[in-house]
């Protein structure tokens, strides 16, 4: 089982665990908005980090980024598995065809 695959599995049990004890639960408890907020505020440090900090830095945000967006997709109930579908099916498409193709431009 690869790293995001057992990441994926811990956040599932966790969001079902009491908020006094898990992050995960205490954010989910939050609601959705604090979830999607999060997500929000790892990406522009992602972002800043990337600009102006050191390697490590960016990594650092990095992984604080795609673990809070695991955390929106498992509160969505979306698992990385349908993430990567989604990938495969885009692979070997241009990014711009595959913008282009989107009903939303």
């Amino acid at each position: 089982m690869d790293t995001l695959a057992r990441l994926e599995q811990v956040i599932a049990e966790r969001r079902s665990a009491s908020p006094d004890s898990s992050y995960v639960a205490k954010l989910n408890a939050k609601g959705i908005e604090a979830v999607a907020q999060k997500v929000g505020e790892e990406a522009v440090e992602t972002i800043i980090a990337a600009l102006s900090e050191s390697r490590e830095e960016v990594i650092g945000e990095s992984a604080d980024l795609i673990f809070h967006l695991l955390v929106l997709l498992q509160s969505r109930r979306i698992k990385l598995s349908e993430v990567m579908e989604e990938l495969d099916r885009r692979e070997g498409t241009s990014g711009l065809e595959e913008k282009a193709s989107r009903k939303d431009n």
